[in-house]
């Protein structure tokens, strides 16, 4: 009988290690959610606040150079075309090095979500 009631005691001891395993691995996970997820919203709240007031400012400065290259040419329109076009030519360039942005943008993410620890 003490075979059996070592075995028994051995068994539970071991159902219990897991369980508290489980736990703990659950807890863990939801914290790691709770960690990626209040990043990942605080990161896209300043992309968002940054990115507006930059996009304000641009336009403002776009319009304001456009006016003064249009009083300087004594031609408004040609300003204006003139800052659209190098609007564009910016654009192009930002899109030419678009793989080079994801790339750094990547590498400097990713410590965040793939910790690892040895």
């Amino acid at each position: 009988m003490d075979i059996l009631k070592s075995l028994k005691d051995t068994s539970e001891d071991g159902f219990d290690i897991g369980k508290k395993y489980v736990d703990v691995s659950y807890k863990y996970s939801k914290l790691k959610v709770f960690q990626i997820l209040t990043y990942s919203i605080s990161s896209l709240t300043k992309l968002f606040l940054i990115g507006s007031l930059l996009s304000v400012g641009i336009i403002f400065m776009s319009i304001a150079g456009a006016i003064a290259l249009g009083d300087y040419l004594n031609n408004t329109p040609l300003g204006y075309l003139l800052v659209g076009i190098l609007l564009m030519i910016i654009g192009f360039f930002i899109y030419l090095l678009r793989k080079v942005i994801d790339k750094n943008i990547i590498s400097k993410m990713s410590p965040q979500f793939f910790e690892t620890k040895l």
